[in-house]
C-alpha cells in the first residue's frame, strides 16, 4: 500500500484515477512475479573447479590437446595456458550461471563452453576470420598432456625437412627433436621463424607432435621409412594440410636471416610516417629518435613468433633504454580499421608490459608490409627487425625469429644480437 499511496501522490489529481488503476495492476502483477520466482529453487552457479584441466579443440578430424590450470585471486579467476614448456596467462574470464567465456591470451580468439560438473564443452572461435569456429572441450583432474605416454631416443637429433602443400609447393626446414623424459619434444625451424614448442611422444617408428598456444593448432606425424629418413604429415587449424620428408642430418644448416631483406639500390635509410596508438604520426627521423640507435620491429598481435621477439626486445629493451636505444614496433594487423588495430596492439602491450612505442603501419600480409616499405626489396616475415645506427644508417635487417623453443639456435641468436649492439651502442 505505501507503494501504491506514493504513486497517487506523484499524480496530477486530474488523471490520478486512471493512472492508479492502471499502476494498481502493474504493482500487482509484478508482486505476483517476483512471489512465484522467490518459491522457485534457484538454480547455483556452478563455477569453475580450481586445478589442472585438459582441453582439446578439434580441427580436421584430430584432437589437439592442451592443458591449463585455474586458480583464483581475490575472488577472481585467472587460468593459464600449458604449452609444453610455455605458460600464458588469460586473466580476461567471465562466468555466467553455467557458461564461461574468455580470451585467448593476447589474441583476438573467443572460448564459449557451458559448465558440468568434471568437464566443459563448447566452441572456439577465431572472432577475426569468417567462420572459423572449431569444437572445445575440457576434462578436470586431467594432469597430463597425454595418457600413458612414452618416448625413444630414435627421434634426437636435427633433420634436414623438406614440406610440401596442396599445390606443390615447397618448404625448407630443419626439425630439431629431443626425448625429455617421457615425452618428445621440439620444433621446425624454417627461415622465416620456427613452429614454437612442440610436444608429443613416440610409438614404436611413429611420432607425434602438437601444439597449441592460444593461436596455433598443429598436429604432427611421421614414421621412420629407416634410421635416418622420416615421412610424415602435417595438419594447421582448421584447413591446412602439408606432407614432410625428413632426412637426418646434424649439419643442416638454413640461409644467413640477415642476407634474406634488404635496402634496394638508391636507397641509403629506412623513413615512412604511421600514426601511434593515439592517431599522431611517427616517422624515425622525429626529435625523439635522433642520435639514438633504432630497432624498427615488423610484426603483428595475431603472430606468436612476435610474441616471442616482443618478449625477447622488452627485456632488452629495459636493460639497454638508458644507452642511447630506442624501438618502433611497426605493427601490421588483420583488419584494416585503425580503432581495431589500436586496440589489438594496447592489448599486447598492457598484457606483455611491453614498453616501447608502435604504430599502426598496415595489415597482415606480407605484401602490404612490403609495399608499405618500398625502400625495402621485400618484406618475407613476420617478425623483421631493422637496425639503424644513430646516424640513420640501416645496419643490420634480420628476418624472422628463432624463439626459445629452437634451444641453440636462440642461444646463438641472443649471443650474436647482444654483441652487435654492444659494438654498435659504443661507436
Amino acid at each position: 500500500m505505501e507503494i501504491i499511496n506514493f504513486i497517487k501522490a506523484r499524480l496530477d489529481p486530474k488523471k490520478r484515477a486512471v493512472h492508479v488503476r492502471f499502476q494498481i495492476y502493474v504493482i500487482v502483477g509484478l508482486l505476483f512475479v517476483l512471489s512465484f520466482n522467490s518459491c522457485k529453487e534457484s538454480t547455483p552457479e556452478l563455477g569453475l573447479k580450481e586445478g589442472v584441466w585438459r582441453g582439446a579443440i578439434s580441427a580436421q578430424g584430430n584432437d589437439i590437446p592442451f592443458n591449463f590450470d585455474v586458480s583464483k585471486n581475490k575472488g577472481a579467476y585467472q587460468i593459464k595456458l600449458v604449452n609444453g614448456l610455455e605458460k600464458l596467462a588469460i586473466d580476461k574470464i567471465d562466468i555466467l550461471e553455467d557458461s564461461l567465456f574468455f580470451d585467448m591470451h593476447i589474441f583476438d580468439i573467443s572460448v564459449k563452453a557451458k559448465i558440468y560438473q568434471d568437464s566443459l564443452v563448447g566452441t572456439y572461435t577465431k572472432n577475426y576470420a569468417e567462420d572459423y569456429v572449431l569444437p572445445f572441450k575440457a576434462f578436470y583432474g586431467k594432469k597430463d598432456r597425454f595418457d600413458n605416454i612414452s618416448s625413444s631416443t630414435s627421434f634426437d637429433g636435427s633433420w634436414e625437412t623438406t614440406f610440401t602443400d596442396s599445390k606443390g609447393k615447397e618448404t625448407p626446414a630443419i626439425g630439431i627433436f629431443k626425448k625429455e623424459g617421457n615425452a618428445l619434444r621440439g620444433t621446425f625451424l624454417t627461415k622465416t621463424g620456427d613452429y614454437r614448442y612442440l610436444d608429443g611422444y613416440t610409438n614404436k617408428d611413429t611420432m607425434y607432435l602438437y601444439t597449441f598456444d592460444g593461436n596455433h593448432i598443429y598436429k604432427f606425424r611421421a614414421f621412420k621409412e629407416n634410421d635416418s629418413i622420416l615421412k610424415g604429415e602435417y595438419w594447421s587449424g582448421k584447413t591446412s594440410y602439408k606432407t614432410f620428408v625428413s632426412i637426418k642430418n646434424d649439419t643442416v644448416a638454413l640461409p644467413d636471416a640477415n642476407s634474406l631483406t634488404y635496402l634496394k639500390e638508391g636507397y641509403d635509410k629506412i623513413d615512412f610516417s604511421f600514426p601511434d596508438l593515439d592517431g599522431n604520426l611517427v616517422s624515425p627521423s622525429d626529435k625523439k629518435y635522433q642520435d639514438k640507435i633504432v630497432i624498427l620491429q615488423i610484426l603483428g598481435t595475431w603472430c606468436p613468433n612476435c610474441m616471442d621477439e616482443t618478449r625477447f626486445l622488452t627485456d632488452w629493451y629495459n636493460k639497454n633504454h638508458s644507452k642511447g636505444v630506442e624501438i618502433i614496433g611497426l605493427a601490421y594487423e588483420i583488419k584494416p580499421e585503425f580503432e581495431y588495430a589500436r586496440d589489438r596492439v594496447q592489448t599486447m602491450k598492457e598484457k606483455m608490459n611491453v614498453p616501447y612505442d608502435f604504430v599502426i603501419a598496415g595489415t597482415s600480409s606480407t605484401k602490404s608490409a612490403s609495399e608499405s616499405l618500398p625502400m625495402l626489396n621485400k618484406v618475407m616475415s613476420f617478425p623483421t627487425s631493422i637496425i639503424i645506427d644513430r646516424k640513420g644508417k640501416v645496419r643490420r635487417i634480420h628476418t624472422g625469429f628463432s624463439g626459445p623453443a629452437t634451444g641453440v639456435h636462440y642461444e646463438e641468436f641472443v649471443d650474436d644480437f647482444n654483441q652487435f649492439m654492444k659494438k654498435l651502442i659504443e661507436e
